[in-house]
């Protein structure tokens, strides 16, 4: 229990970097390798403009590029850090293991699992945009990783517009919900989900992907995370990306400390509400005040 403490402390004491990872794959046609290229650089401007982030953007990266990147990241990763790996492209699924398209030899869903687990950031966020990609799930999961699938299974093969409104998540403001400048990986899945089913409905069209979110490490994937199925208290508490005000504040040291603050108290506030059905009600309120309490004067720090 101490231990556990401890590296909580640590991990909202010391400044924490975002590794990001994003991998367009082959089109195959041109209209793909353009939309492909197009949003993997969309994602890597909107990237850039953050502080303490590490972005590497692999445009029809291969297989070793994509080594190379996860490898040095593995080196230089601390547990307090955090990393987001992007798939973007064509993948396919022949029942037995996951594959996106890349220029030269494929890249499977274990070699991937193989690469993260051994990437020190306790931290971590796979967004598989690919068709097929709810077939990399099983090999992805595990404990402190959230992992998000364009398509609910293997077998939902044709060509995705996921990508395209995740990428609208991370630029437009609307995305961030409970309006605290901070976009978490939930927030942007239910945004780029939401936004991929209307598509589908204004073009009169059946949809032929599902995205789906697991973030126990051992759960089922699920459309709809929620406290009732278990899924989605570490996808929100994974800030994605700062906008607005938040962003600026990280800029300064000192703001920094109060940004790592809030969102660790936001996390725990998101915890308590998850929990809230095995706790006497009484307690539960006494609890969540407490921590509003404490959210509220650390804004207080933050906005002057």
């Amino acid at each position: 229990m101490k231990v556990a403490l401890l590296i909580l402390a640590c991990a909202v004491s010391l400044p924490a970097s975002t590794y990001y990872v994003t991998v367009s794959g082959l089109g195959g046609e041109p209209d793909y390798e353009q939309r492909f290229g197009m949003w993997a650089k969309d994602i890597d401007k909107t990237l850039k403009a953050s502080p303490d982030v590490r972005v590497d953007t692999l445009v029809n990266g291969t297989r070793e590029d994509v080594r190379r990147a996860l490898d040095r990241i593995a080196k230089e990763a601390k547990p307090q850090d955090a990393l987001v790996v992007m798939l973007i492209g064509h993948g396919s699924f022949d029942g037995y293991d996951y594959k996106i398209n890349l220029p030269g030899p494929d890249l499977t869903a274990r070699e991937m699992a193989t690469l993260l687990d051994r990437i020190p950031a306790s931290r971590q966020l796979v967004v598989n945009m690919t068709s097929s990609s709810g077939g990399s799930i099983e090999f992805l999961r595990r404990s402190n990783r959230v992992v998000i699938a364009a398509t609910k299974s293997g077998t939902e093969r044709n060509a995705t517009i996921f990508a395209r409104y995740w990428v609208e998540a991370l630029r437009d403001p609307a995305a961030d919900t409970d309006k605290n400048e901070v976009i978490s990986a939930l927030e942007a899945f239910r945004y780029a989900d939401k936004k991929t089913a209307a598509f589908y409905e204004s073009q009169n069209r059946l949809a032929t992907e599902h995205a789906v979110l697991e973030d126990t490490g051992k759960g089922e994937p699920v459309r709809a995370p929620s406290p009732e199925n278990g899924e989605g208290m570490l996808a929100a508490q994974f800030p994605l990306l700062r906008i607005g005000a938040a962003a600026a504040a990280a800029k300064d040291p000192a703001k920094l400390q109060l940004l790592a603050k809030r969102e660790d108290l936001e996390q725990q506030i998101d915890k308590l509400k998850y929990d809230k059905a095995a706790i006497p009600p009484d307690e539960y309120k006494k609890q969540l005040a407490a921590l509003l309490l404490e959210l509220a004067r650390t804004q207080e720090e933050i906005d002057k």
